[in-house]
């Protein structure tokens, strides 16, 4: 239970760390290209815009993402087995009982959605729930509850918002650069012009950064939900059980995009799914590698 407890602890302040770092860099980056353009209200206008419409995105993104995945809902009639299952566990984990969803598809996967514990769902494809025993259908049902009792979706919200403000402000900078809006340093002296070609640099590279900072805290929440997901079910192997048929399936799910694949608990698209990934493919992706996850729920004990 120990290992439990760390395992949750590290996960939480390393994102906390990923979200404060990332702070610390747009507060960077906007004072920068403010003081370029000599114009403080460019971060205020890019936050304001960027915030308006993560917000529209925010309330209605579960709705979208339900859509998009031609998910069905069921009900305790429809399907009383699955129901008391994800029922049975949102009690444990003292969260009211979520949406459930059924996706015609024969790829083993499963998500979770909405802006808090009150308007949240969870989606199961027909082939995981064909294809799992019970004890891992609870660990995968549990890891989404835990990404859901978390507010993931919330914080993923979020970071999209600071992602979208890095693109708006790197944007304005380029073009406003092109179109001769920067300042022009009166003395002509190094600094400005260092100035100058850092704000350039960076106004390039700082999608990019953003891009893996956000990927970074997505992995980080992966493994902090597997982890609050042992916590529920008392049963590691039920979830690392899962995670290996889920590693084993390589059928992609046909209704999951890349805008929607960091949602679901393995990566839809099967493009690096079970195969070995060095650093530089892990930093791109929106999941931890599954030999690392299964190992650290191996390493649990409760």
């Amino acid at each position: 239970m120990a290992i439990v407890y760390e395992n949750i602890t590290a996960n939480k302040i390393k994102t906390a760390l990923l979200i404060t770092g990332f702070l610390v860099f747009i507060i960077a980056l906007g004072y920068l290209f403010s003081y370029q353009m000599n114009n403080p209200g460019i971060l205020v206008g890019a936050v304001i815009f960027s915030t308006v419409m993560s917000l529209v995105s925010y309330f209605y993104s579960d709705k979208i993402a339900l859509g998009m995945s031609k998910a069905k809902e069921v009900d305790r009639q429809s399907n009383p087995e699955l129901y008391r299952l994800v029922e049975n566990l949102a009690i444990a984990a003292g969260l009211p009982t979520p949406k459930i969803y059924v996706i015609e598809d024969t790829a083993l996967n499963a998500f979770a959605t909405g802006r808090n514990p009150e308007n949240a769902s969870i989606a199961f494809t027909t082939g995981i729930l064909q294809r799992l025993e019970k004890s891992e259908l609870e660990g995968v049902a549990a890891h989404e509850l835990s990404h859901i009792g978390n507010y993931d979706i919330r914080l993923s919200t979020i970071v999209v918002i600071l992602v979208g403000l890095v693109a708006l402000l790197s944007d304005w900078f380029l073009r406003m650069s092109f179109w001769g809006g920067r300042r022009r340093d009166e003395g002509g002296g190094q600094i400005g012009a260092v100035l100058a070609i850092a704000g350039i640099v960076l106004a390039i590279l700082s999608p990019f950064i953003a891009t893996i900072i956000q990927l970074a805290i997505s992995r980080q929440r992966e493994f902090l939900a597997d982890s609050s997901a042992v916590l529920l079910t008392r049963y590691p192997q039920g979830l690392s059980n899962a995670l290996r048929k889920l590693g084993g399936d390589h059928e992609p799910l046909e209704v999951a995009n890349k805008a929607t694949a960091h949602m679901y608990i393995v990566n839809p698209l099967k493009d690096l799914q079970g195969r070995p990934q060095g650093m530089f493919a892990t930093l791109f992706s929106t999941h931890p590698p599954l030999e690392e996850r299964i190992k650290r729920l191996e390493q649990m004990n409760v």
